[in-house]
């Protein structure tokens, strides 16, 4: 089972919609449900994909300086693409996770639209979860500090 907040899976879905009709690719991360507001049914070490990583961060110093700063030091744990003119699959260009989430049109969240799968495109059941990640601030990490 892939767990995903609601919340997620709904901006993930709008950034389709928004780039339609070309692709978007990203890096989503995960939280342990133990550290979820909301997420009281699952057990604490289940990791909840939570978070994304803005598509086209870095792209501008990326292009000068030859470093990917759209995904963080930890990478991601997963994978969305959107398929704006494909069905709901996972392609050659996709098996860059374990996880991937594919969204295509109508851009909603039903079942024909949205899903989970493995690598190697196999569909994993899918089950959203309406909880919270805990708020993060740059002081949080440290940043600050440095």
């Amino acid at each position: 089972m892939v767990h995903i907040t609601r919340a997620l899976a709904e901006v993930l879905v709008d950034l389709a919609a928004d780039s339609d009709p070309d692709r978007v690719t990203t890096g989503v991360s995960i939280t342990p449900a133990g550290e979820l507001e909301g997420a009281d049914g699952l057990p604490p070490e289940t990791p909840v994909f939570t978070d994304f990583y803005f598509p086209t961060a870095g792209d501008a110093l990326d292009a000068v300086f030859g470093i990917d700063l759209s995904t963080p030091a930890r990478s991601a744990e997963g994978l969305f693409v959107s398929h704006p003119l494909r069905e709901l699959s996972v392609t050659k260009r996709d098996d860059l996770a374990q996880v991937i989430f594919v969204a295509v049109p109508p851009w909603t969240l039903e079942e024909d639209s949205f899903g989970a799968f493995d690598r190697h495109g196999t569909r994993r059941p899918l089950e959203f979860v309406d909880a919270e990640p805990p708020a993060a601030s740059l002081a949080d990490d440290g940043w600050l500090e440095r």
